[in-house]
């Protein structure tokens, strides 16, 4: 599939510490570097990454091995996947002859809900910049929340069409099966068989895998209250597990976030995907949230893969402070060093991010988070 010179290329500029350290928080200990295993739960730095040998190995649960090996235990890619990913990363072109039939037939299942998925990605932000609908209602509404067009852009925010087969109508003439459509939730099958989209008349919050990849998606309507009530709909609607997106792994706004998190080493947990937003275009762009789920086991092993730091900020109100203390046994557990910023009352960290310049919102942080075990 991809021509042994070009492997070879690959290989050459694949570097062990810029790979790992895409996906694991790494401190130098020696001629090595050092961080929590990505493979199995740990509290004490197992996995070592050594740059002169360019290989990692975990000396707890024994895996490792190169830059493509990582890659394919990591992100279950194919060995081709794991090649793609480095030359996307390192700017190589690589030539591929096109599939056959039977090749694409091949493919697996779940290759083919990422596939489906980064189509749909694509479908809605398309739908929200290019289409009048889109303009007039989605757009609309990100602008009265305050957000600039490369925020936007940066989280890949999107708009589904109001007609209730707009999506499933446009996948079903690219060639996406129907099966695919229906097990990434992005479709549901009518009572008449006809595909019916899910997320028809609302705005759209891809969720990213630490690599980028779309796993799944989150859509607000913008219904009233009244109305939502009338039609007995919720305000946001998420996608259902499936093989690729199980919602206890995932924490919205982490790929955006692993930099400034590695580079502040520390990290500000909060509810919604408009707080993860407003904050980071606010400059506090070390912020990711558990999606309006309970903080889980999992998510806060994810969080100590980057740092110990964790700063809980909820809303400043008695249903705020005890969301924010929902999860602290979790985190303490786990061992990372926990404080609590409460708002003001009436406050949430997207109202108040947009309230304030970068300056003052930092200020008003380092005035007034609290040690939590103080």
């Amino acid at each position: 599939m991809i021509d042994i010179n070009t492997v070879a290329r690959i290989r050459a500029a694949a570097d062990i510490v810029q790979v790992v350290g895409e996906f694991v928080s790494l401190r130098k200990s020696g001629a090595n570097f050092k961080g929590l295993c990505p493979f199995h739960d740990e509290k004490t730095p197992s996995f070592m990454v050594s740059p002169a040998k360019q290989i990692c190995k975990c000396f707890s649960c024994g895996k490792g091995g190169d830059a493509v090996k990582f890659l394919m235990e990591h992100e279950q890619f194919s060995y081709v996947e794991a090649l793609r990913w480095l030359a996307r990363k390192y700017g190589i072109a690589v030539e591929e002859r096109e599939l056959s039939d039977e090749e694409k037939a091949a493919q697996s299942a779940r290759e083919a809900m990422f596939v489906v998925n980064g189509w749909a990605r694509d479908f809605f932000v398309q739908s929200l910049r290019e289409s009048a609908e889109g303009a007039a209602i989605g757009m609309t509404y990100f602008r009265q929340r305050g957000l600039r067009d490369d925020i936007i852009r940066r989280f890949q925010l999107g708009y589904s069409p109001s007609s209730r087969h707009a999506l499933s109508s446009a996948a079903t003439e690219k060639g996406f099966q129907r099966k695919y459509l229906i097990d990434t939730g992005l479709s549901i099958e009518g009572h008449d068989g006809r595909l019916i989209d899910r997320y028809y008349g609302r705005v759209i919050f891809p969720v990213f895998t630490v690599s980028g990849r779309v796993v799944a998606f989150g859509g607000r309507t913008l219904l009233s209250k009244e109305e939502q009530k009338a039609k007995s709909i919720g305000k946001y609607i998420n996608s259902p597990e499936s093989d690729i997106y199980h919602k206890k792994d995932e924490l919205y706004g982490l790929f955006q976030a692993k930099q400034a998190i590695a580079k502040y080493n520390k990290v500000f947990l909060v509810e919604g995907y408009l707080d993860v937003i407003s904050m980071f275009q606010a400059g506090v762009e070390n912020v990711v949230a558990s999606s309006g789920t309970s903080l889980t086991s999992r998510q806060v092993r994810l969080i100590h893969r980057f740092t110990e730091n964790v700063t809980l900020l909820y809303d400043g109100d008695a249903a705020g402070l005890h969301a924010a203390l929902r999860g602290v046994n979790m985190l303490l557990s786990e061992g990372l060093n926990i404080r609590v910023l409460t708002l003001p009352e009436g406050e949430d960290p997207d109202t108040f991010a947009q309230g304030r310049s970068p300056e003052a919102l930092r200020e008003y942080i380092d005035a007034s988070e609290t040690d939590f075990i103080t």
